[in-house]
């Protein structure tokens, strides 16, 4: 077992200094707990930012965004790139600092970090390829498009995913030109703060800010009343993105979402078996089911359905849950009681309902007297149908219910029947079918014979209530830049 404590190094010195504002680590009266969510122990604590210090790193970012955009584009590159390779250099630490503050396993939160500096790195790479164009002669005019920074961003993260979401939306914002302010998730603020600091070691004062805070309401609300505050960037519940899309401003703002989901997954009667296990086993059960793109409705075709859940009743039961330190544990605790109480409300609800229970189900009660988390049993479900809750609200736990289907067709329109529009996978041999499938279903993120959708050089967002815009791909910096068309008159043409 390894011992349950991070590198204290990876944060600044002194108790509860996790504000950084024009470059300096700053407290604040008050402070709040970091746990462990498997035992409950507390591993830290963050200063509590109240609206006076999110207007001094609103005031920070706005002061830094003139010298920072107007650097060279490899110049920002080069800065950004060495607090890349230090996160690499110390991928290990920050993983166990990850997997103690979040609860998953090591080896993911590892994983996460690893994924998030590609992300990163993505993002220096793509701030050196935002170009403009010039378009061709009309009436003695040349047409010029110009590209510049939106400005700085409200960066808004969550606990989920906290580390490589911060990489993902920072490396863009960054260099694009534009600064940041980062909001953490309270639940996971430690990991975000040891990111920062290591990218703030290498950038100008004010560039990166960190705001962590237990009322994020209020934080939020004030940072979105500064004029010049001009992008804001968020990952978390439809419900709140949807509050910041009403928040009153002074100024549009440009805001990305990527919010909730209701992912389907389709096995069709072609599709290799085993492989399709393994990979529902994985984007179902990584981070105890805590994540936006992992499967809530597996629809398997009659065909193969006892095949499937027969598999998969049998890899479920070589689940071993724990604390993720522990190298035995392959699923960890849910980040508090509000996530338990809702995955017990959503299997309840499908056995008053009718659904058979064919492992799992019931809360986790562990030997080892540590662990006074909230921990959940991998939990698979046989005959759920249309009328429960657990198929049409997002469980965020490691329950996965199976539905049965005889028809393509009405396969697509099951998947489809949800206000949420995120991702989705599909598995079969058939290219037509897979290829139909791929046009059909309203989902942003599709894989296919594939559960990592997710990869710096793809688009990530949602249709629907999942959210708007995109970030990764091509499409990811275009967010983070305003467009400017620019005509020329050359002096040999005439104004008509």
């Amino acid at each position: 077992m390894r011992r349950r404590e991070f590198d204290r190094d990876l944060l600044p010195p002194g108790d509860g200094q996790t504000l950084l504002v024009d470059g300096e680590w700053r407290t604040s009266r008050e402070l709040f707990d970091v746990h462990d969510p498997a035992t409950l122990e507390v591993i830290g604590s963050a200063a509590d930012g109240t609206v006076d210090e999110a207007r001094a790193a609103g005031e920070s970012a706005v002061a830094a965004f003139d010298g920072w955009r107007g650097l060279a584009a490899e110049e920002r590159s080069a800065r950004l790139r060495r607090g890349l390779d230090t996160i690499r250099e110390r991928s290990e630490p920050l993983a166990r600092l990850l997997s103690l503050e979040n609860g998953k396993p090591f080896r993911e939160a590892h994983g996460e970090i690893l994924r998030g500096a590609a992300m990163l790195e993505w993002g220096i790479e793509e701030g050196r390829r935002v170009y403009g164009r010039v378009t061709p002669s009309s009436s003695g005019t040349r047409g010029v498009v110009l590209t510049s920074p939106v400005g700085p961003a409200l960066v808004i993260t969550p606990w989920n995913f906290p580390a490589s979401m911060l990489m993902r939306k920072m490396g863009l914002s960054l260099s694009a030109g534009s600064p940041v302010i980062a909001k953490p998730a309270e639940q996971t603020p430690l990991i975000a703060v040891a990111i920062a600091k290591i990218l703030n070691e290498f950038l100008p004062a004010g560039v990166v800010n960190v705001v962590t805070t237990s009322q994020p309401g209020a934080v939020v609300d004030e940072l979105m009343k500064n004029p010049r505050i001009r992008k804001v960037t968020f990952t978390g519940s439809t419900e709140v993105g949807l509050r910041l899309l009403r928040t009153p401003t002074s100024i549009l703002k440009r805001v990305s979402l990527e919010l909730g989901g209701h992912t389907p997954a389709i096995v069709f009667p072609d599709a290799d078996v085993e492989a399709a296990i393994d990979s529902i086993m994985t984007a179902k059960f990584a981070n105890a089911g805590q994540s936006c793109i992992s499967i809530n409705r597996l629809f398997v075709h009659s065909d193969v359905r006892d095949e499937v859940v027969a598999g998969l009743r049998e890899r479920i039961g070589r689940l071993q849950i724990g604390h993720g330190f522990d190298e035995e544990t392959s699923i960890g605790p849910l980040i508090d009681a509000n996530g338990l109480e809702k995955v017990e409300r959503h299997v309840a609800d499908a056995r008053e309902r009718g659904a058979e229970v064919l492992a799992g189900g019931s809360r986790w009660h562990p030997d080892d007297a540590t662990l006074r988390g909230e921990f959940f049993e991998p939990t698979l479900l046989a005959g759920v149908d249309e009328s429960m809750i657990i198929s049409k609200e997002e469980t965020f736990g490691p329950v996965l219910p199976v539905f049965e289907f005889t028809d393509d067709d009405d396969v697509i329109a099951q998947a489809n029947n949800t206000t949420y529009g995120l991702s989705a996978y599909v598995f079969g041999a058939d290219f037509d079918v897979l290829w139909g499938a791929m046009e059909r279903l309203e989902f942003g993120v599709i894989g296919v014979n594939e559960v990592m959708p997710n990869r710096p050089e793809l688009p990530f967002g949602g249709f629907k209530n999942s959210g708007q815009g995109r970030e990764g791909g091509n499409e990811g910096i275009e967010d983070y830049v305003e467009t400017k068309a620019v005509a020329i008159r050359t002096g040999r043409g005439r104004i008509m």
